[in-house]
Parts: C-alpha cells; structure tokens; sequence
C-alpha cells in the first residue's frame, strides 16, 4: 500500500469513515523525501527503540519501523487505530498505545519497551506534531527529563526558527532558552506546506534535538533560572533592569545590584543575552537577594 498516494488516504477515509479532525491539527504528510529526510536526521539505527508522537496513517511509522529495533507509536485519536492495523500489517516490529502523549509516562513507557524488546541501542523519539501544542509537548519531554537520546520532530517553522534561534536574533525568546538549556539543536530540513493533505498555511521545519548528558549551563536553581528568562522576555520593549523588576517583583535597586555583580548592562534587553550571561544573573540573585 503506497501510503504517501492522495488515493490511499481518500480509499481509507471512505472505508473507515475516518473524517480529518482539525482540533487535533491533522496533517498529513504525503512527500516521501520529508520521511527519508526525517528518518536520516534521527540517526535511527537498527538497535534502537522509538518512540513516535502522533503516527497519523503510518507514513513515518512505517520507515522507522524499516530503520529501528523496536517502534512505539503514541496516538491520541481511537478512530486511527484500525486504519493504522491497516497500514502497518506487514511491520512485525511496532506497537501501536492509544493514549495522549502529554498524559502519558514516557520513562515508564520507554524502561519497559527496552527490556521487553531486549533493545541495546539508543532511544529515539520522533514525530510530526500538531502544530498547536508542539511547545507543550517539547517542553513535557524536557523538563520530565525523558530517558531518550535525541527528539527529531516537525513542527511549525516558526516556532523552529524559535527554538534554534542564537542571542540577539528576532526569533530569540523564552522557548529558545528553555530547549537549549537541555539540547543542542540542529535543523535537518525545511518542509513546504505543499508536502502535507491538508495542506496547512504555513511551511514547517524539521528540528533535531540532541539531549545534552549535562546541561548547557550550570545553575544554583533551575526554577530561579527559568523565572529569569521568562521575565527578561515578558516584556521585550523594557530594558533588562526593568524587565527583571516587573516580571520577578524586585525592586530595581536589587536587580541593579545583582546585574552589576554580574557583569551586565541593565540596559540591554533579554535577547541579547547568551545562556551563559542568564545563568550569571540567576546565581547571582540566588547568592545576592536569596542567600543561597
């Protein structure tokens, strides 16, 4: 069954009845050199496990399967689970779990696969997210500190362009602290929104995420780290000395003290600033203000 033919997914949804849902951002993907580039860019081998985020009719799921040890596929949508025992019959080696992935417990997930499956090699996650909660679920991943090596997944190139932004770029902002803290991240391609049935407004980005054995920067406190960079970015306009006041409820004062301890201008704005020079302001506040 050619999975990527505009015919196969017009015979299944008049089989299965199966209507696109566009609450659950339903696109999907039918250009065959976007999966090869996907599966490429993952670094899939065949001792590996993958877990899958979203296998839609089994495109992706059915290259990773030809490329993994082991394929774990994570749907949210019941009404897919016949189509895909369709579509991957011949794959002797992919699970399909109804569940949604934001409420599931990956760790678990993965730990039992592994030993089940006797799986020796890496842990991979991939998928094509919909593009309304690909941060909630990036983020899910991150902070749980999920067990896996490295996350490739398409998603809106917007918010790509976010996430892999460098400091002083437009693009540059909470979301782009927050994934490189914990990964290095790459582009493996660009993805027109002709690729995609139905083809949604805007273009996406495939992104691989290398989770870091140790993060980028080390910090006193993670959660003090993190309330800098939302606050620096909360209020872009405002120099980071009023930034940091507003979004922390310190008094400028004290963030002048901390700043200057620091080593940084109270006049530059939060884009500006490098992994480094944030962990530099919340050690110093830990020390400065909290006493830690």
């Amino acid at each position: 069954m050619n999975l990527y033919s505009p015919a196969t997914l017009r015979y299944l949804k008049e089989k299965y009845g199966f209507r696109l849902t566009k609450s659950l951002g339903q696109n999907f993907l039918q250009d065959p050199s976007v999966i090869r580039e996907m599966i490429d860019g993952s670094e899939i081998s065949g001792e590996d496990l993958v877990i899958e985020i979203g296998p839609g009719i089994g495109v992706l799921t059915e290259a990773a399967a030809e490329a993994a040890g082991y394929v774990v596929s994570v749907e949210v949508d019941e009404r897919l689970l016949p189509i895909l025992e369709e579509t991957l019959q011949d794959c002797g080696n992919v699970e399909i779990i109804c569940q949604d992935i934001l409420k599931t417990d990956l760790n678990s997930l993965i730990r039992q696969k592994r030993e089940e499956h006797g799986i020796t090699g890496k842990t991979r996650i991939i998928g094509n997210l919909p593009y309304y909660i690909t941060t909630p679920i990036v983020m899910k991943l991150l902070e749980e500190q999920v067990e896996a090596d490295s996350i490739t997944i398409m998603m809106q190139k917007e918010v790509a362009d976010r996430m892999k932004a460098a400091p002083g770029e437009k693009d540059c902002g909470a979301i782009t602290a927050a994934v490189q803290y914990y990964c290095q991240v790459s582009q493996v391609a660009r993805v027109p929104k002709e690729a995609f049935h139905p083809r949604p407004k805007v273009d996406s980005a495939i992104l691989h995420l290398k989770i870091r054995p140790t993060r980028a920067v080390s910090v006193k406190d993670e959660k003090l780290f993190f309330d800098c960079v939302r606050a620096a970015f909360g209020q872009r306009r405002k120099t980071l000395c009023n930034a940091l006041s507003a979004g922390l409820g310190r008094t400028k004062d004290e963030i002048r003290t901390v700043l200057g301890a620091a080593g940084i201008e109270e006049s530059r704005r939060g884009e500006t600033l490098s992994m480094e020079e944030f962990a530099a302001i919340a050690n110093e506040m830990a020390e400065t203000i909290d006493g830690r």
